[in-house]
């Protein structure tokens, strides 16, 4: 039977969850926007998860970890506009190939950073992603709920101003131009390659905040497992909010509470295998898509390889 304090606890779990995938899903939905697919948001996701969790180790500071995590992300952000801009390569190869060698850096790195552990040792309390309003509500129901780490609230202000980029400025309506027509976006003087250079770097900064995210406020550690899949779900939330903030948003805050569910189910007397228990959130996700897959439209140029030579 749930009451007010339990459901406040799956409310918050949700925030919590949907936290390290809205960071991703957002940051790649800038990257098709401009064209550009980003597969590579998992191996984005876990080098930011390990950079974030070492650096946060190592100096005690976690805001410092956290923007280490988002800088990692963004270095093979870079390598995919690399390959996929300026050589016009092949955007699936490219985002598989980083998908495989990040992770890989991840585990190497953590073995020379920790004396051969692929897991980092815990992040004390007081140097993890401080919890807002901690201490200012006594309703242990609404503690659940707002009491959240202050990624929480990071992600929901990266929503509104995506937003507002998007579809208030010259600069979010040249990024859409380039993701749906880049011909004609050059023929006015809008440089292709420059936007979608940016696109991509800022996709692989969200990526790398949102597994910083996961190793140091949702999770206290770096491990081989933590990221889990979390950015091919972030890809999943893209398609289903149909490339709109606000859509990703909801994406996101669905798997969260499936989730959520997940972890409250595997506290009660239900029989249920925890293999199955742990499989709910992903059936469900994969289940969303196929309902609400055909009422999504990509950018017109998503994927499709671009050079300036083109046009003549």
């Amino acid at each position: 039977m749930l009451n007010l304090t339990v459901l406040g606890l799956i409310i918050g779990n949700t925030l919590s969850n949907a936290t390290p995938v809205l960071f991703t899903g957002l940051g790649g939905m800038i990257s098709e926007k401009s064209g550009v697919v980003n597969i590579g948001l998992e191996g984005m996701m876990t080098i930011g998860a390990l950079i974030g969790a070492t650096v946060g180790y190592y100096t005690k500071n976690p805001w410092i970890g956290f923007l280490a995590g988002g800088l990692a992300g963004m270095f093979f952000g870079l390598i995919h506009a690399i390959v996929s801009v300026t050589f016009a390569g092949d955007q699936t190869i490219s985002g598989i190939a980083i998908n495989t060698l990040a992770p890989g850096l991840a585990l190497f790195l953590s073995r020379i950073f920790f004396d051969g552990a692929t897991q980092t040792p815990s992040i004390a309390l007081e140097n993890k992603i401080p919890r807002l309003f901690d201490g200012l509500i006594t309703n242990q129901a609404l503690k659940n709920i707002f009491s959240q780490y202050a990624t929480v609230y990071i992600v929901l202000v990266f929503v509104i101003l995506i937003y507002i980029f998007l579809n208030k400025t010259k600069w979010g309506l040249r990024l859409v131009a380039v993701g749906e027509h880049p011909k004609a976006a050059e023929t006015l003087d809008i440089s292709v390659g420059r936007i979608r250079y940016l696109a991509v770097m800022f996709s692989g900064f969200m990526a790398g905040l949102g597994g910083a995210s996961m190793s140091l406020a949702v999770v206290s550690v770096f491990s081989p497992t933590l990221i889990a899949g979390q950015g091919y779900i972030a890809l999943v939330c893209v398609i289903f909010g149909n490339w709109r903030p606000q859509g990703v948003l909801v994406g996101s805050l669905f798997f969260g509470l499936t989730q959520a569910i997940a972890t409250y189910l595997t506290g009660t007397a239900i029989t249920i295998p925890m293999e199955f228990i742990s499989m709910i959130p992903y059936i469900s996700i994969l289940v969303f898509l196929m309902i609400f897959n055909k009422k999504s439209h990509a950018p017109s140029a998503s994927g499709k390889p671009y050079l300036t030579e083109d046009i003549q």
